[in-house]
């Protein structure tokens, strides 16, 4: 029997993955779905918190408490709200971007988050509508709650049309290119620190502690743009109360009612949730990447 031709397309497909370019974007989605399943209840934390206004108190409790509350009140489904709908969006949004490096990665986190948008609007209202928020008012855990695809149709038809679904997008847009700037530049120069001399990649650990790094200073360095980028994704939301007409405006508005402080609501949730969350990401994203390039046909040939 006659197994070449049995084994040509194994080949083809093993030669296709194992190239650079491929293995990062497959590699990247991996990466992207791993880190948000792995922080998913501090990243929804923290748009409850960001979204929360001056003088509300209903998740300001403390990140343990606040956890409980989510926890006592939803159970799993309130720690993973939105996830879903998130890893949809984050597995082509991570694939593009870890397919690039520095200037080329920041244009491909513009073009990823143009293109997945709609799904983080989405997974924002997600997050939101069984929350305990006083002005949503009470409830009732048993109810069933509007889907990915209900919340789409349901902002699409009330709220605007396509506009609807792009509300947020400037400050998005803005933090993008210098968040995915800093965080490749961060993390390429802090893992030679990490790498052992004589040796060309750290250990696992390093990768994990070069991740941590860099995200958490490319985060805290864009943290305002995100907190803006909750704020108009919610601000036609009915009960809660953000009615922003401009960047200005809600910039003001912030000013004016939380001081300062307000533009990094639920910073430290998400400085917690950052370390785990680009180092899961980076070192998944490295020894899958690394995986697929193995599977180069070559590589047999070579131990032959």
């Amino acid at each position: 029997m006659d197994t070449t031709k049995d084994a040509a397309p194994t080949h083809h497909v093993r030669d296709w993955v194992s190239q650079a370019v491929v293995a990062s974007f497959l590699a990247g989605g991996i990466a992207g779905a791993v880190s948000r399943t792995v922080v998913s209840p501090l990243e929804r934390l923290k748009i409850l918190l960001q979204v929360q206004s001056g003088g509300k108190s209903e998740y300001k409790l403390g990140i343990w408490k606040a956890l409980q509350k989510i926890w006592r009140e939803e159970g799993m489904k309130g720690m993973l709200a939105g996830n879903g709908t998130n890893c949809i969006r984050i597995v082509p949004y991570s694939a593009v971007q870890f397919g690039r490096r520095l200037l080329c990665g920041a244009l491909a986190g513009i073009t990823s988050v143009t293109v997945t948008y709609p799904l983080d609007i989405v997974r924002t209202r997600l997050s939101i509508q069984s929350a305990s928020f006083e002005r949503l008012g009470v409830k009732d855990v048993s109810q069933k709650l509007p889907g990915m695809w209900q919340v789409m149709t349901g902002m699409y038809k009330n709220e605007g049309g396509i506009l609807a679904l792009y509300r947020g997008i400037i400050p998005t847009v803005a933090g993008v290119a210098p968040y995915v700037g800093l965080n490749f530049m961060i993390y390429e120069s802090v893992r030679t620190y990490f790498t052992p001399d004589g040796q060309t990649n750290p250990s696992n650990v390093g990768k994990l502690m070069a991740g941590a790094i860099s995200g958490g200073v490319a985060q805290t360095c864009t943290y305002p743009l995100d907190v803006l980028r909750r704020r108009f994704q919610i601000n036609t939301m009915n009960g809660m109360g953000f009615q922003y007409k401009s960047i200005g405006h809600a910039l003001q508005t912030i000013f004016a009612q939380e001081g300062f402080r307000g533009l990094y609501k639920g910073i430290a949730p998400n400085l917690l949730k950052v370390a785990p969350s680009m180092a899961s990401s980076w070192l998944s994203f490295e020894m899958t990447r690394d995986f697929f390039v193995s599977l180069n046909p070559k590589n047999d040939e070579d131990e032959l």
